[in-house]
């Protein structure tokens, strides 16, 4: 690196103890005359030095820490004049400047300003007090600055007294844009509140939830925090610690505050990304610590320090972690650079701070540019004071390269823009007025409104330099990104994690703990029925029951299945191929019996017509199955119930002439057989039981059909069923089933001792009993049962009570036609009758006899009832008679039905 070369004749450096300002023109850093004297404001040095803990004299003390980047600030206003006063602008009207460094104090600007508003052309340094200024005449009729929000409020509020325009370049604090406290106040950088919005929406669309804050003990830093605060909230962003330091660098404490700020950074681990509005010595102290005790984070970076090279050049800076920043939008300050480039120390310059910055770059001679800045500024602390003993004289070099390094293009561009934005006043203010006559000028409040910009810093070979990222639109809420390799910079921010509580992801929800912070949560699985389709989303949508569903921690709803038991089920084939094995069944019987018209068998059963209306029933019944299977419509809903209910009518009537018949056919009761007799009329009571069904079912088509209904209650399916209409209905119709079922029980029970080859009795028993047990058992399950699966219960019920009623009436008989042919004849069944009738009048004989034997007992140990012995003895006889010839009647019946051949046997 080449060594610029400093030729200075003679100087003199007075080292010497702090000294207040002799003069009011001691106390000016840079001054030049001019027709119209515009003011400056700059921090040029941080801070004043001072022996004591807090101001004991009323005095203005030295300035010690001398800042290169604000020293080219007060150059970028110089330069600006100058090309104000050798352009076209301003014909014949020269701009002349007096600018004041205000050490970073709120004090020492104060002071500044009583000097902007001393009366001007007056021999004293006086402010006069009038209760109208409109005809007062001060030294200075606008001034630039100052730099931090905290000095330009209390500067602004003296101005306000005069209405002198202020212009700001660098506070952003939007208190300042309450016209009402700050009527003279304009700037031409946005406020903070458009900064601060952009910081949120930043982090929010980041990703991040759970952040920190650093900031300043001054208006600036307490109005950025309120802001940020209340945009963090609308942001769904919370604070996990607010830091506070000391607003400047003459407060003792400040090194402790930033170590303690440190430490509770270390201490929140969760917390990746701070926001810093802090300023630029704030921040250097603070990296430095940071670097020191290395802490690796996202820092956000407000306007202040987001560009400056002080910053970006602290030795192993990156260490600290990524830096996004906010600045302003950069213009174009080409013309800036070659006024660096150029610069030069005259012997008449009256510029107090280019001959500091001449005397601190001398005794930093060897030093690197990348350290330079610290070595100027290191040099300033330990040097208090100093005096041109004589004119500076012969050539002076400049290290214009490391100037131009430090030029923070954003500020230098705010500056011109708020001196050219006085000079555009100013010449619509001189078309018409003389303003070579100082007295002439009342200036206009122009300003430009720029965009917020953020930037990221980038190491390029080495060194940590600021790149332009995207910009904000203040008006639309959005950032701009110029092109694929910034979305890229700007797509791996996300994948910094800075959050309270890990990401709930979709399928879960934020259950809030007690934490009060809404950033702090536990992640809970959403519900059955219930979704997210988002990370952090604060509670599950709802599925629409009725069409939709969801699993438990699920990410969508998912279309509910129509369900219904199809014809591909594998449980409706089972049951479709017992349906059919029973049709198959009821065809064998047909076809035996039609084959075996004419045996005792068949006749015995009731006549081959009976059997074929109760083949046919048991057919239908069978076939009423298919109706339950495959989709339900209106027509399938009403047909099932009802075919079922009359076919099944049909057959119980059909069974129960049957067992009315048995019961007659051996009743030796002559009482008995003569009311049988009277109520045995086969046809009419099939036509009446099963006329009072059809009845039933014609009612309940009519008043409360079945119909097919959507079953939405089910979480995950919808099933389409028939609604049977009403309950009552369908109740009664099987209600009337069962009370047939149960008189054909008793009229069959009482006939189960009857012979056993042609009895039914028995047997029509047992098909009874496994219909009610069918039918018992199917209500309750009927009633619980949920699903596609309910018309499979239905039609398990009717398989079972069919095959039963059709096992037990046709299996026996079609057992004696195929495999005992032998008393499958007319005389076997005569023989067995009367067998059966012997055999019964026996039993009667040897009933009277044991009755006679006991009635004798009786009549030796009491005489007096002899008389009624005999009497009931006589009856039993007769009895007995009665049952012999009811037999032989019976037998002869039955005999009738049999085809007229010989019976040589009897």
């Amino acid at each position: 690196m080449a060594l610029l070369i400093i030729l200075i004749t003679c100087f003199m450096i007075i080292l010497a103890t702090s000294q207040p300002c002799q003069t009011p023109d001691d106390f000016v850093a840079a001054t030049s005359p001019g027709h119209i004297i515009i003011g400056g404001l700059f921090a040029i040095h941080e801070k004043m030095l001072s022996s004591e803990d807090y101001p004991r004299r009323p005095q203005i003390q030295k300035c010690v820490g001398f800042e290169i980047s604000v020293f080219l600030q007060t150059l970028a206003m110089i330069h600006s004049i100058e090309m104000i006063n050798n352009s076209t602008l301003l014909s014949g009207v020269k701009l002349g400047y007096e600018i004041y460094d205000t050490c970073t104090e709120v004090t020492v600007a104060m002071a500044a300003t009583l000097r902007f508003l001393s009366k001007f052309n007056c021999s004293k340094e006086t402010v006069e007090f009038k209760c109208d200024y409109s005809s007062y005449m001060p030294r200075v009729k606008a001034v630039i600055g100052s730099g931090y929000s905290e000095i330009t409020m209390a500067v602004s509020r003296m101005l306000n007294l005069q209405l002198m325009p202020q212009v700001g370049y660098e506070s952003t604090a939007e208190i300042l844009s309450d016209k009402i406290r700050f009527p003279s106040f304009l700037r031409t950088v946005p406020s903070d509140f458009h900064q601060i919005k952009a910081m949120a929406h930043l982090i929010q669309k980041s990703g991040w939830n759970w952040i920190g804050i650093i900031t300043t003990d001054d208006d600036y830093g307490r109005l950025a925090l309120n802001t940020f605060i209340i945009q963090a909230e609308a942001n769904n962003v919370c604070i996990a610690f607010k830091e506070v330091l000391p607003a400047f660098l003459s407060d003792n404490t400040i090194e402790v505050r930033i170590n303690q700020t440190l430490k509770k950074i270390i201490l929140e681990a969760q917390v990746n990304v701070i926001v810093v509005f802090l300023r630029q010595f704030h921040v250097f102290n603070l990296f430095n610590k940071a670097i020191e005790m290395n802490i690796n984070k996202m820092w956000i970076a407000s306007d202040n320090w987001s560009t400056a090279t002080k910053i970006t050049t602290i030795p192993n800076v990156k260490k600290i972690g990524k830096v996004v920043g906010f600045t302003f939008r950069r213009g174009n300050i080409s013309a800036f650079h070659s006024f660096l480039q150029n610069l030069h120390l005259l012997p008449s310059d009256s510029n107090k701070l280019l001959h500091e910055y001449a005397m601190h770059l001398s005794a930093c001679t060897y030093v690197k540019d990348t350290d330079l800045s610290q070595c100027i500024f290191n040099h300033s602390q330990r040097t208090l004071a100093y005096k041109a003993n004589k004119a500076i004289e012969g050539n002076f070099f400049m290290r214009n390269d490391f100037l131009r390094d430090y030029a923070e293009p954003g500020l230098i561009h705010s500056i011109q823009l708020a001196v050219f934005a006085l000079g555009y006043a100013i010449r619509d203010l001189c078309q018409a007025r003389d303003c070579q006559n100082p007295n002439a000028f009342q200036p206009w409040e122009l300003l430009g409104v720029l965009k917020n910009m953020y930037v990221l810093w980038k190491e390029i070979n080495g060194h940590m330099t600021v790149t332009k990222m995207a910009e904000y639109d203040l008006q639309n809420d959005v950032f701009i990104i110029p092109d694929q390799e910034t979305k890229n910079e700007f797509r791996n921010l996300k994948q910094i994690q800075s959050k309270c509580s890990k990401e709930c992801s979709p399928g879960q929800m934020k259950k809030t703990t007690r934490s009060q912070h809404i950033c702090c949560y536990e992640c809970e699985n959403c519900p059955e029925n219930y979704y997210s389709n988002q990370t952090d989303m604060p509670h599950c949508l709802l599925c629409n029951n009725e069409t939709h569903w969801a699993p438990v921690r699920s990410t969508m709803c998912f279309e509910k299945e129509v369900e219904y038991l199809n014809w591909n089920d594998s449980l409706a084939i089972l049951l479709l191929i017992l349906s059919l094995l029973g049709i198959i069944f009821v065809l064998v019987v047909g076809i035996i019996f039609t084959r075996n018209l004419n045996t005792p068998v068949v006749k015995s059963s009731g006549g081959l017509r009976i059997c074929y209306v109760i083949l046919l029933c048991h057919f239908l019944n069978f076939a009423s199955t298919s109706f339950f299977i495959g989709e339900p419509q209106d027509f399938t809903c009403k047909t099932r119930q009802t075919l079922f209910g009359v076919s099944f009518t049909l057959c119980i009537s059909c069974i129960l002439t049957k067992s009315l018949k048995i019961l007659l056919a051996f009743s030796f009761d002559p009482k008995l057989q003569k009311f049988l007799k009277c109520l045995y009329k086969p046809i009419l009571i099939i036509f009446t039981c099963t006329s009072i069904q059809v009845v039933i079912c014609t009612l309940w088509l009519i008043f409360a059909a079945p119909t097919v209904e959507v079953n939405v209650s089910l979480p995950r399916v919808i099933i389409l069923e028939c609604e049977e209409g009403s309950i009552l209905a369908f109740g009664t119709m099987l209600g009337y089933i069962a009370i047939l079922a149960f008189i054909c029980f008793i009229f069959a029970f009482k006939g189960r001792k009857l012979p056993e080859n042609y009895n039914e009795a028995k047997f029509i028993t047992f098909g009874m009993l496994i219909y009610f047990i069918a039918w018992i058992t199917f209500i309750p399950i009927y009633a619980t049962t949920f699903g596609k699966y309910v018309p499979a219960v239905e039609i398990i019920v009717i398989l079972i009570s069919n095959y039963g009623i059709l096992c037990c009436t046709f299996f026996p008989k079609c057992y004696v036609i195929i495999c005992k042919q032998d008393i499958n004849t007319k005389s076997a069944f005569l023989k067995m009758i009367y067998s059966y009738s012997s055999h019964s009048v026996s039993s009667i004989a040897m009933s009277h006899a044991s009755l006679d034997s006991m009635n004798g007992n009786v009549t030796m140990t009491n005489l007096s009832s002899s008389g009624k012995s005999a009497t009931w003895q006589k009856s039993k006889d007769l009895q007995a008679q009665a049952f012999a010839h009811t037999c032989r009647e019976n037998a002869t019946s039955v005999s009738k039905t049999l085809p007229r051949k010989r019976i040589s046997s009897i």
